[in-house]
């Protein structure tokens, strides 16, 4: 009989916070528990709090000293993290590293190289996202290992959570900085699949009172760094409710993180009426006064204003030190207004031109309407979802005889997490717009489903998610949250100042399982060996009834997103030689913990090369 860990852990690995929550498989009602995780808040200070702040801080030799950094299991701690970082790093932004998660999924930079924090002196040492990444993990898993000294971590049951939106290069990555730091029982779940499951385990059987057969759960998570929407289809199988994830959305760089940055520049604009110009380090500055500012605003209607003090580097630069206010007003005008529009479900992101030359930055949202990328997410998945209306309803507004107005799915449930959906403000604003949108369309307003604890969820989800694992609870089906293509070159006489078209294979169905594998041998293809080669990959939410093999020669911009291009020299095995080209077929397979291998197939002798879909870059 198999062995389970005693306790299934739960590790929310956030934008802007990580938590972690355990179940102790050992009780008789095992319940989900958050632990508390020690963590300098000052130099010589430490706190046990529920959250841990993802920073890296990266201090000057000489500005703390030795005596002031010792943590419960250390006396050296190899980086300040967690909430001593966000405080040093509020006065001297240049030092802290922020967002590493964002960097983790962003292709247009080489994520194991050290160069954040991004646009740092030289004298400042770097860290690549990976190892960021790798901190915040190791941070945990000492705290964990102080706490439970009987029980490592690493021989414990874990779970991860990433964005649904992720792309198999970041999940890859995710999980290699666990594996890194020794976490090798390790899965990975949907961020959003999470917060339900949470929603789940908070109400018990109950949960089967609040939907029925036929409803659509829209889960709209918006933290620190990213928006993550997703939906959820109540179904029944012999004659018991169950939960099926159909449809995700893109990958969004808009959370609160480019709320504090608006507030900032709010802020900036007021001063320069006044003759105060600030410097672009000062804007970083307030940021971070911005977002405390921004949480107590939101929090408290009888609150005015919050005073907040620029940073200068000498106190001749303005004659004294700066003070300004961000006022309720400000923060519901640039938030409510600029984040939560009140949108038709027709009005979807703007794309603005983009320069020729951009700053190396992070590939944040264009436009930063939220409710206009929920509106662009459910009327897309209209198109392509073949359930009947009346198990997944979408439709125009009725009434209209030119039935113009777009068909979008319907739901019937909302589950809302993050913590910039904490405001009453701004959830409530959300979901007075979509509730218009099904007003508008003729149907129910959508119930809001409740319990959850907004900044904790997604942890404690992932640790019920181990139980169910077990074999305990209700278990949410998914797979792969796109389907997976990779682009051939097509076979044709060279035309002068024309590349050779790209045609495209599906190598993963959409909701292809972990575990699973599946293998393409009707169709041989030339692998080159020995010589850098790159390998062009597609993804796609829409096209779901693909099998693995399909073969494209043509697609639009919205049916399939280019992955970023994996560069990389296979090795030339026993036999072959400096750039051979190896008749190959395909496979692929999903691990058990929720990343996707592509391999190559020698037909001659059955060699294989795993085509680096796992991403190793440089």
């Amino acid at each position: 009989m198999e062995q389970h860990a005693r306790y299934c852990v739960g590790i929310d690995l956030g934008t802007t916070h990580c938590v972690l929550s355990y179940v102790d498989m050992q009780q008789e009602n095992p319940q989900v528990t958050v632990m508390p995780v020690p963590q300098m808040t000052a130099p010589g200070t430490v706190e046990s709090l529920s959250q841990l702040g993802s920073f890296v801080y990266q201090p000057h030799e000489h500005e703390m000293s030795p005596s002031a950094r010792i943590l419960p299991w250390s006396e050296e701690p190899q980086a300040l993290v967690g909430a001593i970082a966000r405080n040093l790093g509020s006065k001297t932004p240049i030092r802290l590293i922020a967002s590493a998660k964002s960097w983790l999924c962003h292709g247009g930079v080489n994520r194991r190289e050290a160069f954040l924090p991004a646009g740092s002196p030289e004298e400042v040492s770097k860290l690549s996202p990976l190892r960021a990444s790798e901190l915040y993990l190791e941070h945990l898993q000492q705290a964990w290992n102080h706490q439970f000294p009987q029980y490592p971590l690493a021989e414990q049951d874990v779970t991860i959570t990433i964005p649904a939106s992720f792309d198999p290069a970041a999940r890859d990555l995710t999980a290699e900085a666990a594996k890194n730091v020794g976490l090798h029982q390790r899965t990975l779940l949907e961020e959003p699949q999470a917060a339900l499951y949470s929603w789940i385990d908070v109400n018990g059987d109950s949960w089967r009172d609040n939907v029925t057969i036929g409803d659509t759960v829209l889960v709209v998570d918006i933290g620190g760094g990213t928006t993550d929407l997703s939906l959820v289809e109540v179904k029944e199988s012999d004659g018991n409710l169950i939960l099926e994830r159909v449809a995700v959305g893109e990958h969004i760089l808009l959370g609160g993180d480019n709320m504090d940055l608006a507030l900032a520049y709010r802020l900036k604009m007021k001063l320069a009426q006044e003759g105060k110009d600030l410097q672009p380090w000062q804007i970083q500055a307030i940021t971070h006064a911005c977002r405390d500012a921004k949480e107590a605003l939101l929090n408290d209607a009888e609150l005015t204003a919050v005073p907040i003090v620029v940073p200068s580097r000498s106190s001749k630069l303005f004659g004294s030190t700066l003070k300004t206010e961000l006022t309720q007003e400000e923060v519901r005008q640039t938030l409510v207004d600029g984040f939560f529009p009140q949108v038709g479900i027709h009005e979807h992101p703007q794309q603005r031109a983009r320069g020729a030359l951009t700053q190396m930055g992070l590939p944040y949202a264009q436009d930063a309407g939220i409710t206009r990328h929920i509106a662009a997410f459910l009327t897309k998945q209209a198109g392509v979802i073949s359930e009947p209306a009346s198990t997944m309803p979408f439709g125009g507004i009725p009434g209209l005889e030119d039935n113009t107005a777009p068909a979008f799915i319907q739901p019937s449930a909302i589950l809302l997490n993050g913590g910039v959906l904490k405001s009453d403000l701004l959830a409530e604003r959300l979901l007075e717009t979509v509730n218009r949108w099904l007003t508008d369309a003729g149907t129910n307003p959508a119930r809001k489903l409740t319990g959850i604890n907004l900044d904790l969820a997604v942890a404690q989800g992932a640790a019920y998610y181990g139980v169910v694992r077990q074999g305990s609870g209700v278990r949410i089906r998914g797979g792969l949250a796109s389907a997976y293509y990779v682009g051939i070159e097509s076979s044709m006489p060279a035309i002068p100042g024309m590349a050779p078209p790209l045609e495209a294979m599906c190598v993963a169905p959409f909701g292809m399982e972990e575990g699973a594998s599946v293998t393409m041998d009707q169709q041989e293809f030339g692998l080159v060996i020995g010589q850098p080669v790159h390998f062009q990959f597609f993804g796609s939410t829409v096209r779901r009834d693909d099998p693995a093999g399909t073969h494209l020669d043509s697609w639009s911009t919205d049916e399939l997103q280019e992955l970023p291009e994996i560069q990389v020299t296979l090795p030339v095995t026993e036999g072959r030689k400096e750039g051979q080209i190896v008749p190959v077929t395909l496979a692929t397979h999903v691990t058990e913990i929720g990343t996707l291998y592509l391999e190559a197939i020698a037909r001659d002798n059955g060699q294989k090369w795993h085509v680096e879909f796992d991403v190793r870059e440089g």
